[in-house]
């Protein structure tokens, strides 16, 4: 699974934080929104990884990835 740094984690806690006591500038917010994206692209395709990797088992016992349905 796609690992998520925990500085980015960090980093957007500390920019929530400071947005709920003082506000952020205008560079913070778009700093906020960037690693937001990034954590979100990091998050599925963790998440993507791991349902690659989970196998169904059918009424006879076979085993078999899920598909992807769209």
């Amino acid at each position: 699974m796609a690992d998520i740094p925990a500085s980015l984690i960090e980093r957007i806690n500390e920019l929530a934080r400071k947005n709920k006591t003082e506000g952020l500038t205008s560079e913070e917010m778009l700093e906020r929104e960037s690693l937001r994206r990034q954590y979100i692209k990091l998050f599925r395709q963790g998440f993507k990884q791991r349902l690659d990797n989970i196998y169904v088992v059918d009424k006879d016992g076979k085993e078999r990835k899920l598909k992807d349905e769209k």
